[in-house]
C-alpha cells in the first residue's frame, strides 16, 4: 500500500487594500525610505482598517480557496488557525472562522508559534491526513500585526504588516505533499521578542497600558543574530537529510522577516536568488501570513513535482523547515 502524504491541493490569500508606504512612515516616526529598504528590504505594507479582526481576512482567503478547489465549507474536517493576533483571547479564531464560512462539520483550534506558526501548522495538519483521521484539513496563517504595533517605535513599525493565507491539505499516494519537517523552539529567547502584557502574567491595567506593554517588543540585534543563523541552518539540515541540492530544489520559501535573513538562508543553502520567493518589499512581515502569501503569489509558476523548502523563524524563539513536493 502506498504511503499517504498530506498534499496542498489549493492555496489562496488576502491582503487589505490600504497601503502604508515608507513615505507615510517618514511622517510618523524619525526614519526614511533609504534606511528602511537598506536594512529590511521593505517598501510598503498592507494595513487592515476598520473594526475588523484577523478572522475577517481569513474569510476572504478561505472563500477564494474553496471556490478554486470546487468544494463547500461543509467538507472541511479540521481548521488549524495559525496566528499571533487572534480576534480575542478566546474563543479560538478557528471557531469564529468556521462559523463565518459555514464549516459546520469542522473542529478547530488556534496555533501560536509566532512567525513559525504556519510552518508548524502545516506539519501538524499533515499528521491528521497521514493517519487517515481526516480528509480535508484547512491550515490558515494570518495576522493583523497593526493591532499590536506601536507606531511611535521606529524599530518595529517599519517591519510589520497585515495579511492572511490558507492552504487545503488532502491525502496523496503519488509521493506528493509534505515529505519531512524539522521543528525547533527555545524559550530562553522569549524576552527578546514578545508582547509583555495582556496574558495571565501581566493582565491589562493602567500601568501596562501607560507603559506600552501591549505592543510588540523586540530587541532587534539579538533576534537578528539568532534568526540569521538558525533559519539558515535548519533549511540546510532538511536539504541534507533528504538528499536535496541547489540543483533539485525548485523553490526556497522563506519567512519574510528581513531581506538580509532571507539572503543568508539562500546563501547557506546554495540556492540562487531566482529560485527564492520574496515579496517582503510589498507586504513587510505579516508573521503567520508570509509563507502562504508567497505560495499564493507564485502558484502559477509552481509545477507538479516541484521540490519546495520552507523555512521560518519566530519569537519565542521558534524555527523550523519543511520539505514539500508540490502536487498540482
Amino acid at each position: 500500500m502506498s504511503k499517504v502524504h498530506a498534499a496542498i491541493t489549493a492555496v489562496n490569500a488576502y491582503v487589505p487594500e490600504y497601503i502604508l508606504t515608507n513615505k507615510e512612515l517618514e511622517g510618523m516616526v524619525e526614519t526614511n525610505d533609504e534606511w528602511i529598504v537598506s536594512r529590511t528590504g521593505i517598501k510598503e505594507r498592507r494595513i487592515l482598517k476598520g473594526n475588523l479582526g484577523t478572522s475577517d481576512m481569513a474569510v476572504y482567503a478561505v472563500d477564494g480557496l474553496l471556490k478554486k478547489r470546487g468544494i463547500s465549507a461543509e467538507e472541511i474536517d479540521l481548521i488549524i488557525f495559525c496566528t499571533t493576533t487572534p480576534d480575542m483571547v478566546f474563543p479560538a479564531s478557528a471557531n469564529l472562522l468556521a462559523n463565518k464560512i459555514g464549516a459546520v462539520n469542522a473542529w478547530g483550534y488556534d496555533l501560536n508559534a509566532a512567525c513559525s506558526g504556519f510552518l508548524f501548522g502545516l506539519a501538524t495538519g499533515s499528521q491528521f491526513i497521514e493517519t487517515g483521521k481526516h480528509q480535508k484539513v484547512l491550515v490558515v496563517g494570518g495576522d493583523k500585526m497593526s493591532s499590536i504595533i506601536n507606531y511611535k517605535d521606529r524599530t518595529s513599525c517599519i517591519i510589520f504588516g497585515d495579511g492572511c493565507g490558507a492552504v487545503l491539505l488532502e491525502p496523496n499516494t503519488e509521493g506528493y505533499g509534505v515529505i519531512d519537517s524539522i521543528l525547533k523552539s527555545d524559550g530562553s529567547g522569549g524576552p527578546y521578542l514578545c508582547q509583555k502584557a495582556g496574558g495571565s502574567l501581566r493582565p491589562a491595567s493602567h500601568e501596562t497600558v501607560d507603559n506600552d506593554e501591549h505592543f510588540l517588543y523586540q530587541e532587534g540585534q539579538a533576534v537578528f543574530k539568532f534568526a540569521v543563523t538558525n533559519m539558515a541552518d535548519v533549511a540546510a539540515e532538511i536539504m541534507d537529510r533528504n538528499n536535496l541540492t541547489s540543483d533539485n530544489v525548485d523553490w526556497l520559501v522563506p519567512h519574510q522577516a528581513n531581506k538580509r535573513i532571507i539572503d543568508a538562508t539562500s546563501n547557506r543553502c546554495g540556492i540562487d536568488s531566482e529560485k527564492v520567493m520574496i515579496n517582503i518589499e510589498k507586504y513587510g512581515n505579516t508573521t503567520n501570513g508570509t509563507i502562504p502569501l508567497c505560495l499564493w503569489e507564485w502558484e502559477s509558476k509552481l509545477k507538479k513535482g516541484d521540490n519546495l523548502v520552507l523555512a521560518a523563524f519566530g519569537g519565542g524563539f521558534t524555527w523550523g523547515s519543511l520539505y514539500l513536493k508540490w502536487a498540482y
